[in-house]
């Protein structure tokens, strides 16, 4: 009995099961997409935005960086007493346009 149920809730239970990853929009190639900007002479590196941002941060630990293409922006992210900051710099200007505290 059970060999005979087992394809059948297979048939109908997969399906279900792998929907909810089919739904869910590819995550963008983040170091690709900053690679493509860099090179078509929209963005400054990440070496000179750090440079530029880096020395204003006094006595944060800085974490890394994200991109992100839409907004042509540079996430920074840092931490300072076990809270953590993230600024936020445009990739054409190097110039901050948000800092959390």
């Amino acid at each position: 009995m059970m060999v005979r149920i087992l394809p059948i809730l297979l048939a109908v239970l997969l399906p279900q099961m792998a929907s909810p990853a089919l739904a869910k929009p590819p995550r963008g190639d983040e170091q690709g997409e900053v690679r493509r900007d860099l090179r078509a002479g929209n963005v400054r590196s990440l070496r000179d935005i750090e440079g530029h941002v880096l020395p204003q941060m006094q006595g944060m630990q800085y974490l890394g960086p994200e991109y992100d293409p839409a907004a042509m922006a540079y996430r920074l992210k840092f931490i300072q007493k076990g809270r953590v900051v993230f600024v936020d710099v445009d990739a054409r200007s190097g110039e901050i346009i948000h800092q959390s505290r």
